[in-house]
């Protein structure tokens, strides 16, 4: 019996067993959830830590610019609905 950890186990180690766990890159959601918590600054560091060791930055780049122009489109039109209803 081999002591693996915290537990004993019987039987030859695995190669498999030995080696670290590999997580696999963000999905499409889970970019976007990050980019969304990173907006508001309420990111996990444990989500922090995937993103930058994971992560493509391309992805990140390209989702944050999309909803950066989204954001500026979206105040534009309602400072732009605000204007047209004080000149009523």
């Amino acid at each position: 019996m081999r002591k693996f950890g915290h537990a004993y186990f019987n039987g030859p180690i695995k190669e498999s067993a030995m080696s670290e766990p590999t997580e696999k890159k963000p999905s499409l959601w889970q970019v976007i959830k990050s980019v969304l918590g990173a907006f508001y600054g309420v990111q996990s560091s444990d989500v922090h830590k995937r993103d930058f060791s994971k992560g493509n930055p391309w992805a990140y780049i390209v989702v944050g610019l999309v909803f950066t122009v989204l954001f500026v489109l979206t105040i534009a039109g309602v400072v732009k609905w605000v204007l047209a209803g004080v000149g009523k």
